[in-house]
């Protein structure tokens, strides 16, 4: 019996998008399903009553929350192709350091650049700029941040990606003047089919991302 899968998941998330890359990498054919933020589906609140939050994988009617442990675990249940986690144990560890560095501390700093002005903003976009100096420090010289092999921490970083445009026009700033190895590895990621099909169109993203201060007030 061929496996049910489904994405409970919003377009403009970049932590769907890394389900959807994890997904493709794996050749896996699923049910996408848009959610309304401001209006969740019942499915969306039965199948993650603890969060209320995207994106949820439904696999044969069970969900899975949070997108690093989604990735995971379709890394550890469609284990024959394309690994994303090395075997080593501590290569292991060392991605998943990494992945919950960037979900404890990007999200955040590039929220504060769209939603905040003056000093408030300069401040965050100090910030951002240390989160992604730092990052681009540990890819170093290596084609992805495992080395040769596109995997768990370059699914993790790279969905934020889509969203640059938008910080660096509300930020009045340019990434790639400022980490050009990264932005040169982020271009090397869209050669992948799995991620150029995965990524909101940037343009697509700070149209919604002025809304998003519109309603907010910001603008």
């Amino acid at each position: 019996m061929a496996d049910e899968i489904i994405l409970l998941d919003s377009w403009p998330s970049m932590f769907g998008m890394r389900v959807r890359i994890a997904l493709a990498e794996k050749g896996l054919k699923y049910e996408y399903r848009e959610e309304d933020l401001r209006n969740k589906s019942p499915l969306l609140l039965e199948m993650n009553p603890v969060h209320k939050k995207i994106p949820v994988l439904i696999h044969n009617g069970k969900p899975i929350c949070e997108s690093t442990i989604i990735v995971q675990y379709i890394d550890e249940v469609w284990k024959d192709k394309s690994p994303l986690l090395p075997t080593d144990p501590y290569q292991r560890a060392q991605a998943r350091f990494w992945a919950d560095y960037v979900d404890k501390k990007l999200y955040e700093l590039g929220r504060k650049i769209w939603t905040t002005k003056g000093e408030e903003l300069e401040t965050g976009k100090k910030e951002f700029i240390e989160c992604l100096k730092l990052l681009e420090g540990e890819l170093g010289d290596k084609p992805y941040f495992g080395g040769e092999n596109f995997g768990f921490v370059d699914v993790s970083l790279v969905t934020f990606s889509c969203w640059f445009y938008a910080y660096e026009s509300f930020g009045n700033f340019n990434i790639e003047a400022e980490c050009p190895k990264l932005i040169a590895w982020t271009k090397r990621c869209m050669e992948r089919e799995s991620v150029s099909s995965s990524l909101a169109d940037p343009h697509k993203v700070h149209d919604f991302v002025s809304g998003m201060r519109q309603r907010f007030g910001i603008e």
